[in-house]
């Protein structure tokens, strides 16, 4: 496990960027799967300014590792729709190197990815429940691979996913898929990062205490290519429990 703690949350975003423009800088194919929510919005900026109209990252696919469906409507669900506005549109990535898991397919994500040759990494966020993708508390087990949770899980299920579609519960779904941690941990590299002193306690949980799957994210660390981005303020429950290099 490496940890980078770096200044702010705009240094924190531009050192994320650089590491998945490290995995994109490849001859061969590259399989990425991103990350949605508020964590990644600048990041995204970088990564759409060195993106945009260069043809030489056309080697990189990218797929979605969860989704939650908006009842009533045909289109994207939740995760899509924020990852095309955050960063497939502005890049201007074409449609053939994204690679969509929703309700229909998700049977038959891991063998998909699996059969594309594995994701070389997969950029997380972190809850404050410490939660990951869709495995909040309570819904997967560390054995799951891609799998549907549905809304009645865990207690609150159903506000969440209210939540989550706009505070309507008509259009709230009875269920969301995700990648389930097995299917996480296939990726050969994982990149977590966080920021802001909500994060800090969750940071400190998944990364020193003990392994449950009451704080999910507390698996990654056994991940053997773990790379965990904070800034100072999310990076403040662990400085008395790990030396980590600040950048100055």
């Amino acid at each position: 496990m490496k940890i980078i703690v770096e200044r702010d949350y705009e240094l924190m975003s531009r050192t994320v960027a650089n590491l998945l423009l490290g995995e994109m800088f490849r001859n061969s194919r590259v399989n990425l799967a991103i990350t949605a929510g508020s964590t990644p919005v600048k990041m995204y900026q970088y990564l759409v300014n060195a993106v945009k109209g260069r043809p030489y990252f056309e080697n990189v696919h990218y797929y979605n590792f969860d989704e939650i469906p908006i009842k009533g409507t045909t289109g994207f669900g939740v995760t899509m729709s924020a990852l095309n506005d955050l960063y497939f549109m502005p890049a201007e990535i074409r449609s053939e190197n994204i690679h969509v898991l929703d309700e229909t397919n998700y049977r038959h994500q891991d063998e998909r990815i699996a059969a594309d040759g594995g994701l070389d990494a997969i950029l997380l966020g972190i809850g404050e429940d410490g939660h990951y993708c869709g495995n909040l508390p309570g819904t997967t087990k560390f054995e799951d691979g891609t799998t549907c949770v549905h809304r009645d899980a865990v207690p609150g299920m159903a506000e969440t996913l209210a939540a989550e579609v706009g505070g309507d519960p008509d259009r709230a779904p009875e269920f969301y898929v995700t990648m389930g941690p097995k299917s996480v941990m296939q990726s050969k590299r994982i990149i977590l990062f966080a920021s802001g002193p909500k994060k800090a306690e969750t940071i400190r949980k998944a990364l020193f205490d003990p392994v449950t799957n009451d704080h999910p994210s507390s698996i990654l660390r056994m991940h053997p290519s773990l790379t965990v981005v904070l800034d100072e303020a999310a990076a403040e429950g662990i400085k008395d429990e790990f030396h980590v290099k600040q950048s100055m």
